[in-house]
């Protein structure tokens, strides 16, 4: 057997060392930071929340709501601790254009959000509804669909946080109050977890709360529809809805005697739904329960084949019930039937439309992975004030998705920051400026040049 001939391997190393460069692991950073600044909203927390200031002395408010909301986006970790490590990085320093005197510390975050009281950590709920009209006069939508739900914050391993109540899902923690439209969580209220879906008056106030600012700010004619699950059945939310011409759709619970009542219908009443290769069996009519004052559309759907299209036996049909106000005679119905076809309030589109309500399952998991569920503090003010910063920061980051157009915006949290955040680059100081240079990889696959002319454009938010 021949000898095998080796080259010399010129590639491999042998030695480390230390270099005096300001390097940086996170460069992609710097996109979402300009994006905040250029949107003006850490200028518009300064001055929301000018009272939690008490000297002229430290770090100026809106540095620190721009350094929080950039923590929240850069998500590497939520621990208080982090902001140690993070003020001894020149290379993160650099990304956020400032300097490690400005950077906030474990100890003035902590003292930060502990200055902050319920009533004044609520008043964050004002930013995500400038958010919210700032989206609605982007995409110029000609017909609003809102979603409302609850969401577990699981903190079972939590010791002695005040709010942190036994859930319906069988840990302890949090559970807010979400309202969605579309990929953005355009209101909520933090709620202990043994608040429910329908606690208290949070729901009725949230409602109409959105619609007002809706109806003022964007368009008092366009239609708005709710969509809920069974959580939220109740007729104080079916007449709020109707009172305020507002469309809902609501999943029902299923009676004995409405059970009797499809089991005596005729089979010729019934109709076929499909959606791919599922099937159901659907019966619209109208029920009025005793304790109503009136009668509801009501949609009754029972499965007969899965997903693959395989018949299912009758032990595997689960029944379900919808509840709806469209398509009666009513203001919204009218302005749906003004501005789109019929078959918007046909039986097939309500069904849909409950069905992509799932989707707002999508928008929590997405949450849950851009954030933490574990809340730091053991006080409730201030893991409210945590929170709120943190849904404003996910808003922000859902609307960068959208603004640039480079990335998809099906992508999650954990897929953007390791494609577009996880980006080395090292910071240049030359001739009076300061240059990131990034691979020429990494540039061309987002086109970055392109990516900072946009960031330039100076962002408009409403003022409410």
């Amino acid at each position: 057997m021949l000898p095998e001939k080796t080259d010399e391997i010129k590639c491999k190393i042998n030695q480390i060392g230390i270099t005096n460069d300001t390097l940086t692991s996170r460069a992609g950073l710097l996109f979402l930071s300009r994006y905040v600044l250029g949107t003006k909203i850490s200028e518009l927390l300064a001055k929301k929340f000018s009272f939690l200031r008490k000297s002229s002395k430290g770090i100026p408010l809106a540095s620190v709501f721009h350094q929080l909301l950039c923590f929240f986006l850069n998500g590497e970790s939520f621990h208080l601790s982090h902001f140690d490590q993070l003020k001894n990085d020149s290379g993160y320093t650099g990304i956020l254009e400032s300097n490690c005197k400005q950077l906030l510390s474990s100890h003035s975050a902590k003292r930060f959000f502990t200055s902050f009281q319920i009533s004044s950590a609520l008043q964050l709920r004002k930013i995500l509804h400038i958010l919210f009209v700032w989206q609605l006069k982007k995409e110029k939508p000609t017909r609003i669909i809102l979603g409302i739900d609850t969401m577990v914050m699981d903190n079972d391993d939590a010791l002695r946080r005040e709010g942190v109540d036994p859930t319906y899902k069988k840990v302890k923690g949090f559970q807010p109050l979400h309202m969605y439209w579309g990929r953005f969580i355009v209101d909520t209220i933090f709620r202990n977890g043994s608040a429910h879906s329908n606690h208290g008056n949070n729901v009725q106030r949230m409602v109409k709360n959105a619609v007002r600012i809706i109806r003022k700010y964007y368009s008092a004619t366009v239609p708005i529809v709710l969509l809920a699950d069974t959580g939220f059945f109740d007729q104080k939310l079916f007449l709020l809805c109707t009172e305020l011409n507002v469309g809902f759709i609501v999943g029902g619970k299923m009676y004995p005697d409405i059970k009797k009542k499809v089991a005596e219908t005729s089979n010729t009443c019934f109709f076929e739904y499909k959606l791919g290769k599922k099937t159901w069996f659907t019966l619209d009519f109208e029920d009025q329960r005793k304790s109503w004052d009136t009668a509801w559309r009501c949609i009754y759907t029972k499965p007969i084949t899965d997903d693959c299209g395989q018949v299912l036996l009758d032990f595997e049909r689960p029944e379900s019930l919808i509840y709806t106000n469209l398509g009666m005679d009513n203001t919204v119905t009218k302005s749906i039937l003004s501005l789109h076809n019929a078959f918007c309030i046909d039986p097939e589109a309500i069904i849909t439309a409950y069905h992509n309500r799932a989707r707002d399952e999508l928008v929590n998991r997405a949450f849950k992975d851009f954030g933490t569920e574990r809340l730091p503090f053991k006080r409730f003010a201030a893991n409210s004030a945590f929170y709120y910063l943190m849904t404003i920061s996910f808003f922000l980051f859902e609307s960068f998705k959208y603004d640039i157009e480079i990335v998809p915006v099906t992508w999650y949290p954990s897929t953007f920051r390791r494609n577009f955040i996880d980006a080395a680059a090292k910071l240049v100081h030359t001739a009076r400026k300061i240059i990131l240079k990034f691979s020429a990889v990494f540039h061309a696959r987002f086109s970055l040049t392109i990516l900072w002319e946009k960031l330039k454009i100076p962002i408009l938010l409403p003022v409410l």
